[in-house]
This record gives structure tokens, sequence and C-alpha cells, in this order.
């Protein structure tokens, strides 16, 4: 039997892995029925994690990432961005940044129902 909290931990996170595939879907579809470059899908769904490659660091704890890339990481993975590109997409930008906006979103979601978050100003994640 699974305790409570267990199940009450572990369900933010499989709504979360729901919430990231149903966006992808949706990125997916986009490019299908709009004719978009498949690249704003690709390209978007992997670019917050540069952020990570300017906190690469000596002397650093596991999974901590150093200070000075935090902010960056911090912002490419606030939902506020990929809400902001979707509203201007819907406004005037068309398809490939909507399906952009979608594909960054997907990112947010996996990162969150893999358990990663936003980061600590000492670069740690926050709990």
């Amino acid at each position: 039997m699974i305790s409570s909290a267990v199940s009450r931990r572990t369900a933010p996170r499989v709504a979360l892995g729901l919430v990231s595939i149903g966006l992808l879907g949706a990125a997916i579809s986009v490019v299908v029925a709009t004719g978009a470059s498949w690249w704003w899908v690709a390209g978007t769904a992997m670019a917050p994690d540069i952020a990570l490659l300017a906190g690469v660091g000596r002397g650093l704890e596991p999974s901590r990432l150093h200070p000075r890339a935090v902010p960056l990481y911090n912002a490419l993975h606030h939902p506020a961005g990929p809400m902001a590109l979707a509203a201007l997409a819907v406004a005037s930008l068309g398809a490939g940044p909507g399906a952009a906006a979608l594909a960054w979103g997907f990112h947010i979601a996996m990162d969150r129902a893999a358990g990663y978050g936003l980061r600590t100003r000492a670069g740690f994640q926050r709990s």
C-alpha cells in the first residue's frame, strides 16, 4: 500500500508529466497543421538548458549551478516566458512562435515532472 504522503508528493509530478505530454502534442499539432518549421519546436524545447552551460564551474557541489547562471536559468525556466510568447504569437507572430511557446512550456513542465525547479541564488534546487 502506498502511503498518502508519497502519493501527495507524486500526484503533482504525474500531473505535470501529463501537462508536458499535452504541450508537446499541441506543439507538434501546430507544426503539422500550419506547416511551420520543426526547428521552432526542436530548438525551443532544448534552448532553456543553455543556462546550464553558463553554470558549469569547478568546485561546485553535485547538482549545484554556478550562481552567475542562476538568473538566466530561472528566467528561462519560469512559465511567464512561454506564456508571454504565446500571447504575442496569438496577437501577431503566427504559428512558428506559437509552436515555440508550447515547446518551451513542454520543457518547463517536463523539468518540473522530473523534480527540477527554479534555483536559489546559491544555485541549488528550491524545495
